[in-house]
């Protein structure tokens, strides 16, 4: 967005963070991560529907974009976790903002009861 408010027509920055954050599933996992789900178990039963192969896919996506960041720990379990980056943490407000747009405008109207 340029100075005073006005929107162009066409912005690369704008179109690349749509095509990362608007894929298939990718907003869920980012909410499901905003939410504090670090394990892949955990984001999986938060996100109905998706399956594993495509959580696999969508982590590494965001890993290879530095939104999220995958750690890796040595105890008994060798447990794995993901956690937002400083980037994927920069995502909350977007998250807010796309959550009131859909609750105002997605959300089923109820009518009024005269």
């Amino acid at each position: 967005m340029e100075g005073s408010g006005s929107i162009s027509g066409f912005c690369p920055l704008y179109h690349r963070a749509i095509e990362i954050i608007g894929r298939r599933w990718t907003g869920a996992i980012v909410r499901a991560l905003l939410a504090g789900d670090t394990r892949f178990c955990q984001i999986r039963s938060t996100v109905p529907g998706l399956s594993d192969r495509l959580l696999s896919e969508r982590l590494k996506e965001l890993e290879a974009e530095h939104i999220v960041e995958r750690r890796v720990y040595a105890d008994a379990a060798a447990r794995i976790e993901y956690h937002l980056t400083d980037m994927g943490e920069a995502l909350a407000a977007v998250v807010q903002s796309v959550s009131v747009w859909a609750e105002e405008w997605l959300a089923p109207k109820v009518p009024v009861s005269r």
